[in-house]
């Protein structure tokens, strides 16, 4: 029987039904996907699709659902951010430095995935070394948003960054599920911008080994897709600690399906006036308060008095911390051990000096610098001792709000996709993008963005944050909220062969 195309605009947990049903195999389901995916190039949502992979892991997963064994994820198609290392498929991170770097080991939760049955159908675009918030710093050039277009129908807006790869191939339904990474919002902004959901967990529920470095005390791998069942599903299977990093918290992993049947009567929502002041556009905020008068309707609690003062200070400590971090991180790539390298230098010393001059973009250059300054003798105590107080505080005011209710809400993103190269010569601008969800990774806490409604006639997100370790509120939260509004059910409209 040939396989319609129709079925690929299925979510995962419905592939996983038809898929253990035998309505198809893993392998049309793979072949069908893989199509699509080259039908939609023009989008630039990956830098390698691995067809090879893919097809031998559809194979193994027709072999394991004939005799009963599929799981969730099981033949399901997924697309990977090209900052997790894969065995044998060359790993980027999105810049020249590793464009020819092929990794000998899978990262933990590549591994995790596989072994629950997914198929991986390529390594998706992202701003260079996740420093970006538009997927315009990637030295394989910009992935386009598959919502909004020009005059003359070009795709012409952004999708949001570090994970836009991740976000936009879901949004076209070109694989209903996709891993990113999230260091100051770059799963949770993208995946607004792109009208599906994105979830940060809380730091240390995920592994990070594997996972090319930029900020290690911020950074979390997270899942994208487009309903909570299968955000649930794609967490259940990567979640956990892990030996091989010690940052991994000694905490049980839940079912993250245990609030679905609870609804929203009796949830307390706090909304803080700092997350709905300067700097919001009006058009997205009309959207994210209806979203919270429908929980209120719905039973929900809405706390208007829970408080985050130093909130506004996330941006300017964001900014010395995770600078500072990949500065040490990126001091590895020197062009002797891996990577590109300039070797006809007059002297070792001009030689580094070119190779991260020529393999490093403008923004991990500019980022590196301020690291370094702030790490600098004299420096230390005034900016990033400094920072690591507020941070501190940060935290505690999370604490603090979050014993008055059960979830906070805020947008996800002061604004909608904007347009290619809007931003690009005002980093500051570029920055307050990320104004509203860079406090949830200062906090340490899980953050989840799920899509509810338009503004222009594009996506917006509203952010749900949550107790640490309380990844099951949030979904349960979405999950209810999805019954009553179902954005995610929207899609684009068709992108076709061309931008």
């Amino acid at each position: 029987m040939a396989f319609d195309p129709a079925h690929l605009d299925r979510t995962a947990h419905e592939h996983a039904a038809a898929l253990r049903a035998g309505d198809y195999t893993a392998t049309a389901l793979t072949e069908a996907t893989l199509e699509r995916l080259r039908q939609q190039e023009h989008l630039n949502a990956y830098i390698t699709l691995t067809e090879d992979l893919a097809l031998r892991q559809a194979q193994e997963a027709d072999a394991r659902l004939r005799v009963g064994e599929g799981g969730p994820l099981t033949g399901v198609p997924v697309g990977v951010k090209d900052l997790l290392s894969t065995r044998d498929v060359r790993t980027t991170a999105g810049s020249r430095m590793l464009e020819d770097f092929t990794p000998v080991l899978d990262c933990t939760v590549v591994e995790r995935l596989n072994a629950a049955g997914a198929v991986t159908v390529g390594k998706t675009n992202l701003d260079e070394f996740a420093m970006g918030s538009s997927t315009e710093h990637s030295a394989f050039g910009p992935t386009r948003n598959p919502w909004g277009r020009d005059g003359q129908g070009n795709l012409d807006r952004v999708p949001g960054g570090s994970s836009g790869g991740s976000a936009a191939t879901v949004a076209a339904r070109g694989v209903p599920l996709s891993l990113g990474t999230d260091t100051g919002g770059s799963i949770r902004q993208p995946a607004a911008l792109c009208g599906v959901l994105g979830m940060k967990p809380t730091y240390g529920r995920v592994s990070r080994f594997g996972v090319v470095a930029f900020a290690s005390s911020l950074e979390q791998v997270g899942p994208i897709g487009r309903d909570a069942e299968d955000v649930a599903d794609l967490l259940q299977a990567i979640a956990g600690q892990d030996q091989m990093d010690s940052t991994t918290a000694p905490v049980p992993v839940p079912d993250f399906k245990e609030r679905f049947a609870r609804g929203l009567d009796g949830l307390r929502v706090g909304v803080p006036a700092e997350f709905f002041g300067e700097g919001l556009d009006p058009a997205v905020r009309q959207p994210v308060e209806a979203a919270i008068d429908a929980m209120e309707a719905q039973g929900a609690t809405i706390v208007r008095d829970i408080a985050l003062p130093s909130v506004r200070a996330a941006l300017p400590v964001y900014y010395i911390i995770a600078p500072s971090e990949a500065s040490a991180n990126l001091a590895r790539y020197d062009g002797v051990k891996y990577g590109f390298a300039v070797t006809d230098g007059l002297s070792a010393e001009d030689e580094m000096a070119r190779t991260r001059g020529e393999g490093f973009g403008a923004e991990v250059k500019r980022r590196v610098m301020l690291g370094t300054y702030a790490l600098s003798a004299g420096y230390y105590d005034a900016y990033y001792l400094k920072a690591q107080k507020v941070r501190t505080v940060i935290r505690g005011e999370f604490e603090a709000a979050l014993e008055q209710c059960d979830v906070i809400v805020s947008p996800t993103s002061p604004n909608t996709a904007f347009r290619f190269a809007e931003k690009l010569d005002d980093p500051y601008a570029m920055y307050l993008n990320d104004l509203y969800t860079i406090p949830v990774n200062i906090a340490g806490n899980p953050g989840l963005s799920i899509p509810c409604g338009f503004a222009d006639g594009l996506p917006v997100g509203l952010q749900l944050v949550g107790r640490p370790f309380e990844e099951a509120t949030l979904l349960g939260v979405a999950h209810a909220y999805e019954a009553i509004a179902d954005w995610n059910r929207q899609a684009p409209p068709p992108v076709g062969t061309q931008g």
